[in-house]
């Protein structure tokens, strides 16, 4: 599936290193589970050819693809499958001409890697299916709309695949539920699953990390992350040819039971990071959100700006803002202030820990390397060695928490972890045929349902 790229406008910050073939987002297809059992085939280390199929065809597909094709040992791109034949032929393209998945200078285009015809290039709704009905196929690349995943991401392990899904893993509770027991079962075939949280894999958030859990500013005592800046440059224009769903679809990010808000779908990342550091989650939220200037139909039911306050078991806080609003303040940073001192990462480039009797940072570092690239080396590499590897638990607990906080934003409320994780409210739909009704339809004035405080139930 794929719509409009929607390129993140973060002004006055250094260009961030996502993955640099595409940058976008594509909808890949919904469905119900295979009832079909696989077993994972063993690769010796480095020696058998790993073959991958793309699920989600957009940019954002794009690239995962090119940095699966970038790792070391030989693999090949072996199938696609998009919901809108359009996405699946222009990524397609893009691969054949574009790209050179080799971190050689001198290798230009490898176009070995790739043997897709189009029998093995599937399109609609059911097309993920398709892809897991291929035993050749080892491992599978999940980039479609988060709403999506939990059904991909069971339909996989029961085939018998390896996982890579981009992040956040699902938009609601009972979602998050799904994907929990899923990687229970992937533990269990031995499947490895990668998930696209790719601060975990940088080397400088892992030193940053490590030396504030090791003590050196103290005991942690307060949190702060910021993602704040322009918002997405574009929005998919209806066609008079669309049915409802495929419309919403197409246009995902601005629908929360696709995107889940930008507050779960961008600023997970940085929920990551808080849990990480605290190696804990947060036991209940409260915050306020709305839209500000976002407010056409264009822009579905998302707010423009979220800020939340999480609070953790030990009696700490996490503050929180995202805003997508032109023309204001824009920064991307995670800071912590503990007993002795402070920490910040600023646009996941510099990191500083100071002490409070010291003027100056006594240390900081430049991101060199890049960890969207690594974490499809660590993936890869864990399954070649068929060592344990299985990323979805962290995930969906981090992927919970920016939920948690979307609930309290939406409801004006106290909300606690227990009441969020335990919710029965289900946002998305199994349907696989493009007239089939979508799970939210435009009310009065055909305007979409926009979340209300203190009316709202999450």
């Amino acid at each position: 599936m794929q719509i409009e790229n929607h390129k993140s406008e973060i002004e006055n910050s250094p260009a961030l290193p996502r993955r640099d073939f595409m940058r976008g987002a594509a909808a890949a297809a919904v469905g119900g589970a295979l009832t079909k059992v696989a077993i994972p085939r063993v690769h010796a280390a480095g020696s058998d050819e790993l073959k991958i199929a793309l699920i989600g065809c957009g940019g954002r597909g794009t690239g995962a693809c090119v940095q699966a094709l970038s790792t070391d040992g030989p693999v090949k791109l072996w199938a696609m499958a998009d919901a809108f034949p359009d996405s699946l032929e222009k990524s397609h393209q893009n691969l054949l001409k574009g790209a050179s998945f080799s971190r050689s200078e001198d290798a230009g285009p490898q176009t070995s890697k790739m043997d897709v015809p189009p029998e093995r290039r599937f399109v609609g709704l059911d097309a993920y299916r398709k892809v897991m009905a291929l035993e050749e196929i080892d491992v599978v690349l999940i980039t479609g709309p988060p709403g999506f995943r939990p059904i991909h991401f069971d339909a996989a392990v029961k085939a018998g695949k390896h996982v890579f899904m981009e992040k956040p893993v699902a938009v609601d509770a009972p979602g998050i539920r799904k994907v929990l027991a899923t990687a229970a079962k992937a533990k269990k075939k031995n499947l490895k699953v990668g998930v696209g949280l790719q601060r975990r894999h940088s080397p400088l958030y892992r030193e940053w990390i490590q030396r504030v859990q090791a003590g050196e500013i103290g005991r942690i005592i307060t949190e702060r992350i910021y993602y704040l800046g322009r918002g997405v440059g574009k929005y998919y224009a209806r066609s008079p040819e669309d049915t409802e769903l495929e419309y919403q679809i197409r246009n995902w990010y601005y629908f929360t039971w696709l995107s889940g808000d930008h507050i779960v779908e961008q600023q997970i990342h940085q929920f990551d990071v808080a849990c990480w550091m605290k190696d804990q989650y947060p036991v209940s939220a409260q915050g306020q959100g709305g839209r500000e200037v976002r407010t056409g139909n264009d822009y579905g039911q998302i707010y423009d700006h979220h800020n939340v306050d999480f609070t953790f078991a030990d009696g700490t806080h996490l503050i929180t803002q995202c805003r997508h609003i032109p023309g204001c303040w824009n920064h991307q940073g995670e800071y912590v202030d503990g007993s002795k001192g402070t920490g910040a990462m600023i646009s996941k480039r510099a990191a500083t820990l100071r002490l409070w009797e010291q003027e100056q940072p006594f240390w900081r570092d430049t991101l060199e390397e890049n960890p969207y690239q690594i974490e499809h080396d660590d993936l890869f590499a864990a399954i070649r060695n068929d060592r344990p590897y299985n990323e979805a638990e962290y995930g969906a607990k981090s992927s919970m928490a920016a939920i948690l906080g979307r609930m309290a934003t939406y409801s004006g409320k106290v909300v606690t972890w227990d009441q969020a994780i335990n919710s029965d409210v289900s946002l998305g739909t199994d349907a696989e045929r493009f007239d089939a009704p979508a799970p939210i339809q435009p009310g009065d004035g055909d305007y979409y349902p926009v979340a209300i405080p203190g009316s709202t139930e999450v």
